[in-house]
């Protein structure tokens, strides 16, 4: 049992937690992840370690609400307790000093992008973040990432702050001005890392990108987080979260995500209702 002992709503359907796990808060490294299970009939479900505070043996976890275990993750408050939160898991990201190191965070992306952008800050490099959302009010830890960041630009695909499109566009106008760029971190949704990929490749580029597939235990025994990278089965929770974006199969990936989204809509719907019939 893991209590929470903070809650944060950062944008609509997004809420921070702290969690009590000081084991995992000691061991974590920028890129790494937690599974979670809610309570003894929920499903696990993999999130980014977005910070830790080893000394008060927290970890901090930033969950949007798009299927049922996330909102039951979002309905938890300041002392409630998760059943089971296990980790550190998967391959933290590999951080040396590149030079300028340009991370491009969309949506949600933005949280586990910070903590690598904060350890590529502290190794010496130079870092330049983009950071995207469909409009202002969803965009995420902009105040924190400026903080580790030396240069930001802000992207939101309706123009309500900063410049309006995509972050993938963003990324092609510096890179085209001849903005210096060693390494490229991108972590948001998929259609998006695949678009920023097609950038950075035009440019010769090195991309890292951390993919969020479906996943079911985190220790490479289910086969559910499969993708291809460079034409070879690799699995996610084990051989990533990152990979070189440059031989990620983005097609194939996007066709699995969609493989449960009936079965999500449906469990969704019983959420709601159990949740209605609650209601005084």
């Amino acid at each position: 049992m893991h209590k929470i002992v903070e809650k944060r709503v950062l944008a609509p359907k997004v809420t921070l937690h702290k969690v009590f796990a000081p084991e995992i808060a000691r061991a974590r490294k920028p890129g790494q992840f937690v599974m979670l299970r809610i309570c003894e009939s929920g499903e696990r479900f993999p999130l980014t370690i977005a910070d830790a505070d080893p000394q008060a043996g927290t970890i901090t976890i930033i969950s949007q609400e798009v299927g049922k275990s996330t909102a039951l993750l979002a309905s938890l408050n300041v002392g409630d307790y998760i059943l089971d939160v296990a980790g550190p898991l998967g391959r933290p990201t590999h951080i040396e000093h590149f030079g300028t190191a340009v991370c491009v965070g969309g949506g949600i992306g933005i949280a586990p992008l910070y903590p690598i952008a904060k350890a590529l800050r502290d190794c010496g490099n130079r870092v330049v973040s983009i950071l995207g959302a469909r409009t202002r009010e969803l965009l995420i830890l902009e105040k924190e990432m400026g903080e580790v960041s030396d240069e930001i630009h802000i992207c939101t695909d309706d123009g309500s702050y900063g410049f309006k499109g995509f972050v993938s566009e963003k990324l092609a106008q510096l890179l085209a001005a001849g903005a210096s760029a060693d390494i490229v971190f991108a972590i948001g949704p998929v259609p998006m890392m695949k678009a920023v990929c097609s950038v950075t490749a035009e440019y010769g580029v090195r991309t890292v990108v951390s993919l969020n597939p479906i996943m079911v235990d985190g220790t490479g025994m289910c086969g559910g987080c499969r993708v291809s990278i460079g034409g070879e089965t690799k699995f996610v929770c084990v051989d990533g979260p990152e990979f070189d974006g440059h031989q990620v199969d983005f097609d194939e990936l996007m066709q699995r995500q969609r493989i449960y989204r009936e079965f999500e809509e449906r469990s969704c719907k019983l959420l709601s209702s159990i949740s209605n019939l609650k209601q005084p």
